[in-house]
């Protein structure tokens, strides 16, 4: 296998699964978490078969044009820091897919819940891996909106929402301050791919926009990693489910931050901003999150906090902008996702077999459940810097780091500070363990009920806690090539030295480790007393203070919203209208030749006929607006109109779709004005109708005006004559306005049509409400305001509508497959094969019709978008540009030449997705309008004496 095919496996697996996962969301549990086992098992072989490579020096890469205008590139690499975060995201989340296998209960949505699980682990590994820094804007983006829905998991809890809400309110705010940072460093460096970039560190620190990039992309990083003040967001995200905190919030998505520092730090470091920020926030953060911990009673509150603080120190080293800084950093975030990661397991297991993680209710645990007991204490040892473990040898070269740096002038407050804030670490990680395991059952409820797990949620945990036991007694065979190689990518040179063993010897950082070590006992062993003095003094609640700007913001936004945007349609409208005639006016005050050179057309009479027809249905359009009906029909007038104007400037395409396009809306149109009043009230007082009349009348003159500027002037340079010139030799096809849709301009067209699926749901979701609240209180009390025929379906009327079906099926099918060469196309097709469904629902009904329905249509709109999205990405695999199109000439005996275009397939997406909004919106109404006739029925039979037999209304 390839090197670029093993990248773009790598990457599409998680999302391949993700997909898979929701498809077989009805089935057993079994099936999801092994479908989110098996990738990330795949994924982390390929990885390995990667890392020797990888490890020599060599980097793995792979690259597709996506969108070269933008500098964009579909831009995988696989360098030494992209492997180690690659490694822990897939190794770690196959031990997180396990564990939550056996974590969640009987009846839970599995199913969404490893499908969001494997869209996060896609996203984690995109950002690692990306080799275009726009690519892993996009992940990083992907990463937030999939923490949302796996922190909102338990959706029916108000405080998982609340989670949910909130983290995505940070991190996606810090989200687009990093966009802003990352597009200015691309362009200072004139390229966004990474390689380049990161060997332009001179270039980015000499530039006058250095401050405001440094600034930007920090500010991202920050709010990602829970760094203060952002930090408030990671404690309430601990409403999600044990197996997602283990990931996202200790191995993951807290990480994405750290990991952006420290791919930028060749490019952003060694300057004193960088050095003071990156410095004290980290230290701050260390020391706040650490001093938290200690008083949290919720056992994933106080990891919250703990994870808070490590961050931290992970902050802190990377902004010293000492090389053997970094690779302690690197070091210290392979023992913290270990003993993290196996914390968390620890404390579902808790949790799960408890069914309490307050700890002062918890106690004793270790005689009832010893295995849970053995392997948390030993984590918790590594959280604490304990010896032999691996936490302790990061913690004293972190120290050890400390005494290099000095801080606003004062070599000693870095030291000091970060002996604090281990100190505290070593007393929130000893409470942590004794207070849950040892000592006496405080609560004996919950102890009496408690008992090990089985293997299968303890056993991930286990791996964990060797793995960190192993950091600390042979850390140079189990890491040292690995931190040496990822140091060396982090500073951009040569690896730094740092002593990867237990002892260093007598030394300030063993000094400073012990004092760490016997204060936080002192502390623990006098925990009381501080307890007390803590609660007693009134703290600053972060979420209630992020809440009230939030609504403060809210209030400010509101506002300003009403003062520009009074909530008055007619006067939004009266505003843009008048800008426009002022625009115009202006214009023309301006001078210069109003008329242009270009020869007009001499209008025959039939087209003066048209025109004078066109103008007397628009007036009568607006006489007639109070009479819906009446209007309805004068607008059908005017699309026809319009419709002949096409065919007479030879544009049969746009005929076509304007013919069909009023057919279909003028039918959904009379549907949904049976449920409406004929003639609405009266909105606007005569003054005011005049008033806008004559607004009306002189927007309408100078759009005129303009167009008349436009057309009688010569295009300069127009983009027609290359569509025309390059439609058969291009695209395959010599109906311009068809290859221009689905070739020349296809992404375009894509974009239409996800905007049209989403118009169609929008309508579905909007509808939908009416069969509840006062919708629903109106809809049974509809009266019919207009004489309907006693018979519901005309047999005449039903039998000509399935004569037609075939017939009409057949044109449909007629007119897509001449699409590319004559006039047609999937749009078209479209609405003409929705035109025949329409006139079954009018001609049998509701009930008759969607019997006979084989496809939903949520369903055609998903496989239209899917089916669109895969030709584009089929392209990309052949090296070709994003929905680049190829066809070719066949010839079949008896059926002659023939040409197959993969534009085809991007029509039937268009076809389906047409279709598919269209039979939305129409089932909706028809729906509606079904029940609303038969509520009149029932009441009018109950008013009767009788029960109505006919109840199938339309």
């Amino acid at each position: 296998m390839g090197i670029p095919l093993t990248l773009f496996l790598l990457i599409a697996l998680p999302f391949v699964a993700s997909l898979a996962i929701a498809v077989a969301g009805g089935r057993e549990r079994i099936w999801h978490s092994g479908l989110a086992a098996l990738a990330s098992a795949i994924g982390l072989i390929l990885l390995v078969t990667l890392a020797p490579a990888v490890l020599a020096g060599e980097i793995p890469a792979a690259s597709i044009a996506w969108v070269p205008a933008l500098g964009l590139d579909l831009s995988l690499m696989v360098d030494p820091l992209g492997l180690m975060f690659a490694g822990l995201i897939l190794g770690i989340g196959l031990l997180v897919v396990i564990f939550g296998h056996f974590y969640l209960a009987s009846g839970e949505a599995t199913g969404r819940f490893f499908a969001s699980l494997m869209l996060f682990q896609g996203a984690m590994l995109g950002i690692v891996i990306s080799g275009n820094v726009l690519l892993l804007l996009i992940f990083w983006e992907l990463t937030s909106l999939s923490s949302f829905l796996l922190i909102g998991f338990w959706r029916h809890k108000a405080e998982a929402r609340q989670g949910a809400r909130m983290a995505l309110a940070i991190t996606g705010g810090g989200g687009l301050l990093l966009i802003a940072g990352v597009v200015m460093l691309g362009l200072t460096v004139g390229s966004f791919d990474l390689v380049t970039i990161l060997a332009s560190g001179d270039v980015v620190r000499a530039s006058p926009l250095y401050p405001a990039i440094l600034i930007l992309i920090l500010l991202g990083c920050f709010t990602k990693s829970a760094q203060f003040p952002f930090h408030f967001w990671l404690p309430h995200a601990m409403a999600a489910p044990t197996p997602v905190s283990a990931y996202l919030h200790s191995a993951t998505m807290v990480k994405a931050g750290v990991f952006l520092i420290a791919r930028f730090w060749p490019v952003l470091s060694g300057t004193d901003l960088y050095t003071v920020i990156v410095t004290s926030v980290g230290l701050v953060t260390m020391t706040f999150g650490a001093w938290v911990a200690l008083f949290r009673h919720d056992l994933k509150g106080i990891l919250a906090y703990s994870t808070i603080s490590q961050l931290g120190l992970l902050v802190m080293l990377l902004g010293f902008s000492l090389e053997a800084a970094a690779a302690v950093a690197v070091l210290h975030i392979l023992n913290h996702a270990a003993f993290k990661a196996a914390l968390f397991m620890s404390a579902g297991i808790v949790d799960h077999e408890t069914g309490t993680r307050d700890i002062r209710r918890l106690g004793g645990l270790a005689k009832v459940m010893p295995v849970t007991a053995t392997l948390a204490t030993i984590a918790a040892g590594a959280m604490a810097g304990l010896p032999p473990l691996g936490g302790f040898i990061s913690k004293e070269l972190m120290l050890g780091e400390t005494l290099e740096v000095g801080l606003f002038g004062l070599p000693w407050l870095v030291p000091i500070i970060a002996t604090i804030a281990a100190t505290l670490s070593v007393a929130y990680s000893l409470r942590f363990a004794l207070f849950l395991f040892f000592g006496k059952p405080r609560d004996p409820e919950p102890h009496a009920r408690a008992h090990d797990p089985g293997v299968g949620m303890w056993w991930p945990a286990a791996l964990l806690v060797v793995i960190a036991v192993l950091l600390g007694l042979i850390p140079g065979l189990i890491a040292g090539s690995l931190v040496a190689s990822v140091s060396a990518a982090v500073v951009g040179g040569e690896a730094p030295y740092i002593g990867l063993y237990l002892w260093h010897g007598i030394n300030p950082a063993l000094g400073m480790s012990v004092v760490a070590v016997a204060i936080g006992a002192l502390i623990l062993w006098r925990y009381a007393p501080i307890l007390r003095r803590y609660e007693a003094v009134r703290h600053l609640d972060a979420k209630a203070l992020f809440e009230r700007a939030l609504l403060m913001a809210n209030r400010g936004a509101r506002r300003v919203t009403m003062a520009i945007h009074a909530p008055s349609l007619q006067r939004m409208l009266l505003l843009v209208v008048a800008v426009l005639v002022l625009f115009a006016i202006e214009a023309v005050g301006a001078g210069g030749s109003f008329t242009g050179p270009r020869e007009g057309i001499p209008a025959s009479p039939v087209a003066i006929l048209a025109w004078a027809l066109l103008i007397a249905a628009t007036c009568a359009v607006l006489h007639a607006q109070r009479q819906r009906f009446r209007a309805l029909i004068y607008i059908s007038v005017i699309g026809l109109v319009i419709s002949l104007a096409f065919v007479h400037f030879s544009a049969p395409d746009l005929a076509l779709t304007q013919i069909s396009v009023e057919v279909v809306t003028i039918l959904l149109l009379l549907l949904a004005l049976n449920l409406l009043p004929k003639t609405p009230p009266v909105l606007s007082s005569a003054k005011r109708r005049v008033r806008d009349g004559v607004i009306a009348t002189l927007g309408g003159t100078a759009i005129g005006a303009a167009a008349w500027a436009m057309l009688t002037r010569e295009p300069n340079d127009p983009i027609s004559q290359f569509h025309l010139a390059n439609s058969y030799s291009g695209g395959g096809g010599t109906n311009v306005v068809n290859v221009t849709l689905v070739d020349f301009r296809a992404f375009d067209t894509l974009g239409e049509i996800i905007v049209l699926g989403i118009a169609g749901l929008a309508i579905y979701a909007l509808l939908s409400t009416t069969s509840r609240g006062h919708a629903a209180d109106r809809l049974r009390t509809w009266q019919e305001d207009m004489p309907h025929s006693p018979e519901s379906h005309p047999v005449m009327f039903v039998m000509a509508t399935r004569i037609l079906l075939p017939l009409t099926l057949t044109a449909g099918i007629f007119i897509f497959l001449r699409g590319h060469n004559l006039p047609g196309g999937g749009f078209i097709a479209a609405l003409v094969v929705a035109i025949a469904f329409m006139l079954q629902y009018l001609a049998s009904g509701y009930d008759w019709t969607t019997a006979r329905r084989r496809f939903s249509e949520h369903t055609l709109i998903a496989f239209g978008v899917l089916v669109a999205m895969a030709t584009g990405l089929g392209a990309l695999l052949f090296g070709a540009s994003f929905l680049a199109s190829a066809f070719d000439y066949f010839t079949l005996p008896l059926v002659g030449e023939f040409e197959l275009a993969t534009a085809m397939l991007f029509d039937v997406g268009v076809f389906a997705v047409v279709l598919g909004a269209i039979m939305l919106a129409l089932a909706q109404l028809s729906h509606i309008a079904k029940r609303a006739a038969r509520a009149h029925a029932e009441r009018t039979a109950s008013d009767e004496g009788v029960r109505d037999p006919e109840e199938d209304g339309l």
